[in-house]
């Protein structure tokens, strides 16, 4: 791919003119709970919550009291929180099957039982199933502000108790921006027939409804009346809402310009190491250019689905050993860089806490802010989104500094590939499920829809 030319599909892609005083920085998760419990208690017309789940826990419970007090002090508050509609139904592993509502589902149902006014809560089904698919989009809108984070509300997301799930937030105060992102939801979503409200018990959608909702998110956009060319070429700061689902899909496509128009830094953060072949060809081709490249991942300890070894083995738990097999080979295929400084890795961990941070920063002066976990899945099963904000000026400088300086505290930089765990070193559980999966070729499998 031609650097020129991914510049220029970049420099050409529409966007929203944006102040530097409008964009804050969250570093923390509980910065994050208290500023969405903050936004709430203080919206005026609108709140659309966007989340891959909403848990039926203490934190989930604490953002659905001020939602409901909300509507209590404003009635005429327009409240709307969309979900994945498969996770929202889910029940507990061998729990007999039944008609009635499970998982988080019947506790919205219990909620709307318990409240006179309404607090539409939505599922959305991307695919037929889980597994090929969910709604990953991100960003809460109230009012005029867009809450980004790629968190979902629970507990450890929320940092409710001793325990957090680090990820990235940031604060944008911008109308035209939370009007194109409500608008989406009630285009695209709301006015589908698959999508239906869970805390009404609504049946579920037909196949042929959800595939005909997947089919139309396949040529949605973000719609905005974007800045002519010449105010964008005199602006300092632009935000682009990108959205995408399905293989080749346009944010994808921008994941892939932006590594191939950076000339000079690229850094890279994701949860789960392990990057869709065109990723990993544009981080070859930025090496060969001379591109420095840092990449923050979370030690497999700090993984979501880590188990430690002395509790109970789930299958689950070999996940993160498969990422840190993907991490290892990769180190090691690129020890030349990581020893001349070319490639820094670094790996996150704090103490039982995990690690949840996604997004890209080319050069200083492009940003992508998204729930995007830069691997196989994201790239063809979930439907997800991103704000990509262009910094010419690198006004936001400061604030990027600052963020990656609290990122990296936890963190530590990998001089060797030899410094990472290997098959025979995991324990006797994860070694007999990844022997098996390997000689089957199952493990590949795996890495394109876990």
């Amino acid at each position: 791919m031609s650097l020129s030319l991914a510049a220029q599909r970049l420099r050409r892609l529409s966007a929203l003119p944006l102040r530097a005083d409008a964009i804050r920085t969250l570093l923390s998760a509980a910065d994050y709970r208290r500023e969405l419990l903050s936004q709430i208690a203080a919206a005026k017309q609108r709140i659309c919550l966007c989340s891959l789940y909403l848990q039926d826990d203490e934190a989930g419970a604490d953002i659905m009291a001020a939602l409901y007090a909300a509507k209590a002090a404003r009635p005429t508050l327009d409240i709307m929180v969309l979900v994945d509609w498969h996770r929202a139904r889910r029940g507990l592993i061998g729990a007999a099957k039944t008609n009635e509502p499970l998982g988080n589902a019947a506790w919205y149902v219990r909620l709307s039982a318990a409240h006179a006014a309404a607090i539409p809560i939505y599922g959305v089904p991307v695919q037929t199933s889980e597994l090929f698919g969910v709604m990953h989009l991100k960003g809460s809108v109230i009012d005029d502000s867009v809450l980004y984070s790629g968190a979902g509300i629970n507990n450890v997301y929320l940092h409710q108790f001793e325990r957090y799930r680090h990820d990235r937030y940031l604060l944008l105060e911008h109308a035209a921006l939370a009007t194109s992102m409500i608008d989406f939801v009630r285009a695209q979503l709301l006015s589908a027939a698959a999508v239906r409200r869970l805390d009404l018990a609504e049946e579920p959608a037909s196949g042929s409804q959800i595939r005909s909702l997947r089919a139309s998110l396949k040529r949605a956009s973000y719609q905005f009346q974007p800045q002519n060319e010449a105010s964008r070429n005199a602006a300092s700061l632009s935000v682009t809402p990108i959205v995408g689902v399905g293989k080749n899909n346009r944010l994808n496509r921008v994941i892939c310009d932006l590594l191939a128009a950076s000339t000079e830094r690229i850094t890279l953060l994701t949860p789960y190491f392990n990057f869709p072949a065109v990723v990993d060809k544009e981080i070859r081709r930025a090496f060969k250019r001379g591109v420095i490249i840092d990449l923050i991942v979370g030690d497999k300890t700090a993984n979501d689905f880590f188990i430690a070894p002395e509790q109970p083995f789930k299958v689950i738990a070999a996940l993160p050993y498969l990422y840190e097999v993907n991490l290892r080979r990769f180190a090691k295929s690129h020890q030349a860089e990581i020893t001349s400084g070319q490639c820094n890795l670094f790996l996150w961990k704090d103490g039982n806490n995990s690690f949840h941070l996604k997004g890209i920063d080319c050069d200083g002066v492009y940003t992508l802010l998204t729930g995007n976990n830069l691997n196989p899945r994201a790239f063809r099963l979930d439907l997800e989104n991103a704000l990509l904000i262009h910094d010419p000026q690198k006004l936001l400088q400061a604030q990027r500094h600052t963020e990656f300086e609290s990122i990296l505290q936890h963190a530590q930089r990998l001089s060797n590939y030899q410094e990472l765990q290997k098959l025979p070193d995991y324990p006797a559980p994860v070694r007999r499920l990844l022997n098996r999966l390997t000689r089957v070729r199952l493990d590949r499998l795996a890495c394109r829809v876990l």
